[in-house]
Order: structure tokens, then sequence, then C-alpha cells
């Protein structure tokens, strides 16, 4: 891991002095680029994988609705996630690869924003999203999907400067 940021400073931003919870405040903090890149997993069966790869889904292109469906997602962020600021999303980016050895799809998303704090939760958002899509439009034909693995690779742009967790 690769930070340029506070790696000492451990305090708590979304809680005050009093300890109760805390919007933090963004305000004075300059406008930056910044982007953030999340990946999860969704392990399924390999009939499962054959079907979504022959296009058989009886829900249809289920690929091509859970990118859209990760892509809205994003753009909610803010109204699910309680202390999250709206942002301005310049671009966010759904890909979904199949991984026939692991008997997976691969969800990566890449979100960006020019604005006063992180694009992190939007990238997570959009990864999440999607595979709840993935796992909503196959299981009627596999009850043993698993969700996993989903997590924050990297983020660049802030104070804290750029960070590659992969």
């Amino acid at each position: 891991m690769t930070n340029h940021g506070k790696e000492n400073d451990l305090s708590l931003t979304h809680i005050n002095e009093q300890g109760a919870v805390n919007m933090v405040d963004v305000g004075n903090k300059p406008i930056t680029d910044r982007e953030a890149v999340a990946v999860g997993h969704v392990v399924v069966r390999p009939k499962t994988l054959e079907l979504i790869q022959q296009g058989l889904m009886k829900k249809g292109d289920v690929v091509t609705i859970a990118q859209l469906a990760g892509i809205m997602g994003a753009k909610q962020t803010a109204n699910l996630i309680p202390l999250c600021h709206p942002l301005p999303l310049n671009k966010v980016d759904v890909q979904i690869d199949i991984d026939p050895a692991a008997n997976r799809l691969v969800v990566t998303s890449t979100a960006s924003t020019s604005s006063k704090t992180g694009v992190e939760m939007e990238a997570l958002m959009a990864v999440s999203v999607a595979c709840l899509t993935l796992y909503d439009m196959c299981k009627a034909v596999d009850h043993n999907i698993q969700i996993d693995q989903v997590r924050l690779l990297r983020k660049t742009g802030g104070q804290s400067g750029d960070i590659f967790l992969e």
C-alpha cells in the first residue's frame, strides 16, 4: 500500500468533540480531481456462467443491466449512506468481466469527480449494486451465488494523496 497522506491520523472524522454524529465540513477544502476504483466478485455455478456468456438468461442481458444498475447506484450514494456528501460525478464506469477459471464475474467500477471530497463510496456503491443486480437476475437458476471481495483498489487526488491497495 502506498499512502502519501496522514498515515498516523486515526481520528474519526464523522464524530465531533462531543461524540455526536457529524457530517464532515469540506467547505474550506480545495476542489481537486479525484478518482476511485473498486472491485467485487459474483461467484456462480459453471452452468450459470455459461448461460450468461451465451445470452440465455431468462431476464435478459444480465451484464448490461448490471452495468446500468451500478452507474445508477453510484448516482444515489449520498441518498443511501447518511454522512456522504452529494458529489458531481464526472464519470462512472462499470466493467464486468467473466472469469471462467474461478466461476465468477469480476465487477470493476471507476468513479471520478472534481470536488472537495473523495469518490470512494460511489465506486464501492457502483460495484455493490452491480453485484446485487447480477445476483437478482441469476438467482432463479442458481441458489448458491456468492458476492465477495468487494473492496477499494485505489484512489487518487485529495489531501490524503494517492492510495493503492491492489
